[in-house]
């Protein structure tokens, strides 16, 4: 595997979340790895570009369930996120290639010019990137049948329950009313919704399909989540951190239910493709 190094920006993450990020952050869920896998019929040797791509979870559950992938390219704006994907991808890959590129989603270029990405995917993390400038660059790299996958769920910030609520208090006690977006100050939510972008964009045609999930989380892991989080890392709590961690402990612990906390959420895909041609 190879990594280009333009400009890198740790201030949403900052360093040592990689190994948090790869413990606790959930996974893909299968339904969701299917439809990608699906979107890749009858592609006999296909390229998978993975922006933001965190710790490459998104082609970690799809190797083993396409494992004709030809050749992955990783991309994050964070050094050490990306060198934990180079590693935990390597042994997935079998006769597969990879390539890490370190740098803002929208700069991305194929080293070689054949490698065309026949789907690019986006998880958890399309709200970071330029996201105008994001499609162009796909519409410029992918192949023409691409299919580009805009995918999330949320997080613990977002997701409505008691004990999320209380958490939510619990961090704004130590870090101030807003949603911190690491140390670049207050995170603003996207003006438009990702559907009205794909369908200005060259990928133009879009579906949306919806997956239910519960997840049990127990204190330690809900805590051990929050230290790979943009809004609540331990390097926002100026030297309190360990103090908030014991907060959060005592109170998640009064609201689990025989040591489990549940979340009900739904992990979405938005697949978008270019407009087939009526000639």
């Amino acid at each position: 595997m190879t990594t280009r190094s333009p400009d890198s920006d740790e201030a949403l993450f900052g360093t040592g979340s990689a190994a948090a990020y790869a413990r606790y952050r959930p996974g893909v869920p299968d339904a969701a790895v299917r439809l990608l896998a699906a979107s890749l019929h009858g592609v006999p040797a296909p390229v998978l570009l993975d922006l933001g791509t965190g710790t490459a979870q998104v082609p970690r559950a799809l190797l083993p369930v396409v494992p004709r992938l030809a050749h992955v390219d990783l991309v994050d704006v964070n050094p050490e996120m990306l060198a934990r994907a180079t590693a935990d991808l390597a042994p997935l890959l079998g006769t597969s290639t990879a390539a890490a590129h370190l740098g803002q989603a929208h700069t991305f270029v194929p080293q070689l010019p054949h490698r065309r990405p026949d789907l690019v995917t986006c998880c958890r993390a399309f709200h970071w990137m330029d996201r105008p400038a994001v499609l162009r660059m796909a519409d410029r790299v992918a192949a023409p049948h691409a299919v580009l996958a805009v995918m999330g769920d949320g997080s613990l910030w977002t997701h409505e329950a008691e004990w999320t609520a209380a958490l939510r208090e619990l961090v704004r006690s130590h870090l101030g009313p807003g949603r911190r977006a690491g140390t670049g100050g207050a995170y603003t939510e996207p003006v438009r919704p990702y559907e009205e972008e794909l369908a200005d964009s060259a990928f133009s045609e879009v579906s949306e399909h919806r997956f239910p999930l519960t997840r049990a989380w127990t204190p330690e892991s809900a805590v051990g989540y929050l230290r790979s989080t943009s809004f609540a890392r331990p390097g926002l709590f100026t030297g309190r951190h360990e103090e908030f961690e014991a907060q959060a402990l005592r109170l998640l612990a009064g609201y689990a239910q025989g040591g489990v906390l549940r979340e009900d959420a739904v992990f979405t895909v938005l697949l978008a493709r270019r407009p087939r041609s009526t000639s």
